[in-house]
């Protein structure tokens, strides 16, 4: 098992969140952790951009552990672990842009 995936296990296990909660948390986590940070607006893209690349390196690297461990490849599985991470990240960012949510006025 690879480095990874014992920390994926690890949390898993002590703080009792289901492996697909795990995903959102990471995500809300990276998407607002970089905006204060680097002092982006989360009406910026760029905050979307690190969760994204985030997401898909777990999941390239989960496929490189399958082959390397000789375990099931599951694509679907993989889709729904980056769907899992992005979803609200991506509705914050519409939110932030399209609505009075975060202080901003919506243009007409």
């Amino acid at each position: 098992m690879s480095p990874l995936q014992s920390a994926k296990f690890w949390l898993i296990d002590h703080v009792h969140l289901a492996k697909d909660a795990l995903h959102i948390y990471v995500g809300l986590l990276l998407f607002f952790g970089v905006a204060l940070a680097f002092r982006w607006p989360v009406r910026s893209w760029k905050p979307l951009a690190v969760v994204l690349a985030a997401a898909l390196i777990g999941e390239a690297w989960d496929l490189r552990d399958s082959v390397a461990f000789d375990t099931p490849i599951n694509l679907w599985a993989n889709w729904h672990d980056v769907w899992n991470t992005m979803f609200w990240p991506c509705a914050i960012l519409l939110l932030a842009r399209f609505s009075p949510a975060f202080g901003r006025t919506p243009s007409n």
